[in-house]
């Protein structure tokens, strides 16, 4: 049997014209640019809503006493935001200075101290197994849904049966308690932390405390951070608790300190440009806190996104 091959075949191909790369783009779709449009609308004015007060306050600081009242709001006066500032630290014997200290030591210490008993129980929630561990983890996330204002009355009963009102106790032990960062350090767990890493410490020997200390906590440092940012943010911020809870000017807050300031103002209106540039200086460590940590900020916000 002989076997013939076929003759070729010529296939004639179609010409394709080059592609003129000047000639004009497609006009985009007018729904598309209308949607686009209407975004950047939103943004822009949801942007201004927010900048506006900032802006407010930080022209309102520039200005004497004078000038604040007899100028508009957003119109520069007389440059005077030195003077302020050295006015703010010397009225009533630098008052102010030890209310910024005291804010220091409550947003600090006490955000330091919150984000780990939260990393460390959301760690506990993640990898342990034990007896009534999901109902247990239920009541935590049923105290997120709680409002802080509903626990200061209970709290202040607490803290005024261990006689602990009008000491700085009576702020940093009621901010130990996070039912939020439980939840958020769980999820920060389970996206960080293999659990092949904590079996292979183990079988090294390692102990729990050790295991936790040496490798989860580092792995969970972008977490740590995020939500010592929110508590710090939280408790830089925390009125009504001192409210409820101090007496002393000496203990208060500078968030407590400023609205006494602005409470004077009925009686000494000498005291808004205090208030107002006091509120300024308030606002500066927060602003600093998200500039530096921004970068453990972002990458904590993506955890579990991503494995």
């Amino acid at each position: 049997m002989s076997t013939q091959a076929l003759p070729s075949r010529t296939v004639e191909r179609t010409p394709v014209p080059p592609v003129d790369s000047t000639a004009p783009s497609r006009p985009r779709a007018p729904r598309a640019w209308a949607s686009k449009t209407a975004v950047n609308t939103v943004l822009v004015m949801l942007a201004l809503y927010t900048l506006m007060p900032i802006s407010w306050l930080l022209i309102a600081a520039t200005k004497n006493r004078r000038d604040l009242f007899a100028t508009n709001g957003f119109q520069f006066g007389e440059f005077n935001l030195f003077s302020n500032i050295h006015e703010v630290f010397t009225h009533n014997d630098g008052i102010y200075g030890r209310w910024l200290l005291n804010t220091v030591v409550y947003a600090v210490v006490g955000s330091a101290l919150s984000s780990l008993v939260s990393v460390a129980a959301g760690y506990a929630f993640d990898k342990y197994a034990f007896a009534g561990k999901e109902k247990l983890f239920g009541v935590v996330l049923a105290g997120v849904l709680v409002p802080g204002a509903v626990l200061t009355l209970p709290m202040y009963l607490l803290a005024s049966k261990a006689g602990l009102t009008n000491t700085y106790w009576a702020l940093l032990i009621p901010s130990l308690v996070n039912p939020f960062g439980v939840y958020l350090a769980r999820v920060f767990s389970e996206g960080y932390v293999p659990y092949e890493v904590i079996e292979a410490a183990r079988v090294d020997g390692s102990g729990e405390v050790r295991t936790f200390r040496k490798i989860a906590l580092p792995m969970l440092a972008p977490g740590f951070m995020t939500l010592f940012l929110f508590s710090f943010t939280a408790s830089w911020n925390n009125f009504y608790g001192a409210l409820i809870m101090l007496n002393d000017k000496n203990l208060y807050p500078v968030s407590l300190g400023l609205h006494m300031w602005n409470v004077s103002t009925t009686e000494s209106p000498e005291m808004y440009s205090l208030a107002i540039t006091g509120s300024l200086i308030a606002v500066i460590p927060l602003v600093i806190a998200f500039l530096c940590l921004q970068r453990f900020w972002r990458s904590g916000l993506t955890a579990g996104a991503v494995k």
